[in-house]
């Protein structure tokens, strides 16, 4: 390579090609002045497989079609029903918690919510909280280039898991070793499962989901491996996998057309509110990850909106209908009709309220 076409592509490769909080915009609709087209890329590369997850990864799906056979053949129903229920509570772990609350800072909670979280997160086991909510900093800061720990311009298959079975590309270090983490590490809570993750995780995810059953309701040890944990779990892994990989290419992008993610209903309702992915990557500090929409398919609002009542969660974050619409007609496909208002879904309180961040006072 000439030492000028080095220089360009290390010069394309630090650019930013999204935004993480409201600070980033460069725009009044929140958006950056560069040109993300010219900067999604992906080096072609042999992948460096990493054969430790590959074995791993296809003994986990093995055991969770085992599990699903079993739901229907031996599984008593308190079995299923205690696995749905910690599917539930992970997949909160995960979007109100390391997604919502610490990767992108969309609201504030007090201390027992930020505990409950992290025992839910932990339950879910998708890295620390620390570590999940720096890969995903670097993938909207950086998105579909190859500091993108899950580049979607590799194809579905890398973007899903693919990702996780060979090394990481040295982009993604490097620029995770430039983020400003503070905010993370002055959290005791966080530092604390960090510490302690490799005790705590295997206790929560493993352990107590499998000896729980057997205790209360006298399942089988079978059952309760197969059905309450491996199933469980790798179902999980997947609906969440979905975001990276269906919902940044299954869909309309009414809010920016120059972005690979999308807006998908089907990953929405098994993630609770992270299908509406083309809204999230233009306004990512928007506590919803959403413009509107009914709670069934964005139960994590839902449940940041209770503990806001109670006073758990404070200074949720929003975007102004105007900013907004300015987006849409800038850069969305055309696909956005009802810009949010006259939307059926929207409520009186929701009309009068647009611009609160704060709705505990």
């Amino acid at each position: 390579m000439a030492p000028y076409s080095r220089i360009y592509h290390q010069d394309k490769s630090s650019r930013e090609t999204g935004v993480l909080f409201e600070d980033d915009a460069q725009t009044v609709d929140g958006d950056l002045t560069t040109d993300r087209f010219q900067l999604k890329r992906a080096e072609k590369r042999r992948l460096p497989l990493v054969w430790r997850n590959i074995i791993l990864f296809a003994l986990v799906h093995l055991a969770a079609l085992y599990g699903l056979h079993s739901i229907f053949t031996r599984a008593k129903l308190a079995t299923t029903l205690f696995a749905a229920g910690l599917y539930i509570i992970g997949m909160l772990g995960v979007t109100a918690g390391a997604h919502r609350l610490w990767a992108h800072r969309t609201y504030k909670a007090k201390w027992p919510l930020r505990l409950l979280l992290v025992i839910f997160n932990t339950i879910a086991f998708q890295d620390a909280v620390y570590h999940w909510a720096r890969d995903h900093r670097v993938h909207h800061k950086y998105s579909e280039t190859d500091a993108d720990p899950h580049n979607a311009t590799r194809g579905f298959f890398f973007s899903h898991v693919g990702w996780l079975l060979c090394k990481k590309h040295p982009d993604i270090k490097e620029k995770g070793r430039g983020l400003d983490l503070s905010d993370l590490r002055a959290d005791p809570i966080l530092m604390f499962q960090r510490k302690h993750y490799y005790i705590l995780m295997p206790l929560a995810c493993f352990v107590l989901p499998t000896v729980i059953p057997m205790v209360y309701w006298n399942e089988t040890l079978a059952s309760s491996w197969f059905v309450a944990t491996m199933f469980r779990w790798c179902f999980q892994l997947n609906m969440t996998w979905l975001v990276n990989s269906a919902a940044h290419k299954f869909g309309n992008r009414p809010y920016d057309k120059t972005m690979n993610p999308t807006q998908n209903a089907f990953v929405s309702a098994f993630t609770f509110g992270e299908g509406w992915h083309n809204y999230h990557h233009a306004f990512p500090w928007d506590y919803k990850t959403a413009e509107w929409g009914c709670y069934s398919l964005n139960i994590t609002t839902a449940f940041i909106d209770l503990f806001a009542k109670i006073g758990w969660a404070y200074d949720l974050k929003t975007v102004a209908p105007d900013v907004i619409q300015r987006r849409v007609l800038r850069t969305g496909d055309g696909s956005h009709e009802l810009w949010g208002w006259g939307d059926k879904d929207l409520t009186a309180e929701d009309a009068r309220n647009v611009l609160l961040v704060d709705k505990s006072r």
